[in-house]
């Protein structure tokens, strides 16, 4: 993202195509108070707090929240800010205007065949990469303010299609990379 240092840390996932498609989205559309859910090193949640949002980073992994915390700091943000280290929202309390979620979305197979020289899995989301979409999916609403939005990237190894028509959601973001097409996905609080 320009005018953003982002730093990248052993162990947590490098910003990549789908990330700056997501910060390009979060940009646009996040307001009030923001949960950057799965934070990695930060990028979305600190370009939410560049807007003046408060923000909440939130990763299962302790490396990722110190990345995170250090990105904040080198890009001297001035919001308010809180960091938790959280498996999915387990730890996560109150409501949120916006709700921001890049997961590990490629099916292991496909994941270990395309980066096999990956130390780490932050990129496989289960036998059909969507053991954490599905669990967003089920969960995100009860942390939506009344107005709020979700914004989720999905592929298309993970019937991406299926969701807008059952969530409701909207195509706000979609470019074709190599082998797949990624989305971004905006949700909208349901009642």
């Amino acid at each position: 993202m320009p005018g953003l240092r982002i730093e990248v840390c052993k162990n947590v996932y490098d910003p990549r195509e789908d990330s700056y498609m997501l910060a390009e989205a979060v940009e646009r559309f996040a307001f009030g108070k923001v949960l950057d859910l799965g934070t990695g090193t930060g990028i979305q949640g600190i370009t939410a707090a560049k807007k003046g949002c408060p923000v909440v980073f939130a990763d299962i992994s302790e490396a990722a929240i110190r990345c995170a915390r250090k990105n904040a700091y080198l890009n001297s943000v001035k919001s308010e800010l809180e960091f938790v280290q959280s498996e999915m929202f387990s730890k996560i309390s109150g409501t949120f205007d916006t709700i921001i979620f890049n997961p590990p979305y490629l099916p292991e197979e496909e994941a270990v065949d395309r980066y096999s020289s990956l130390e780490n899995t932050n990129l496989f989301g289960g036998a059909d990469g969507r053991r954490l979409i599905d669990r967003f999916l089920l969960e995100y609403n009860k942390f939506l303010n009344a107005n709020g939005i979700a914004l989720l990237v999905e592929s298309s190894f993970n019937n991406y299609e299926n969701d807008v028509k059952m969530h409701g959601a909207e195509i706000v973001q979609k470019s074709h990379y190599s082998f797949e097409d990624i989305v971004v996905l905006l949700l909208r609080k349901r009642r």
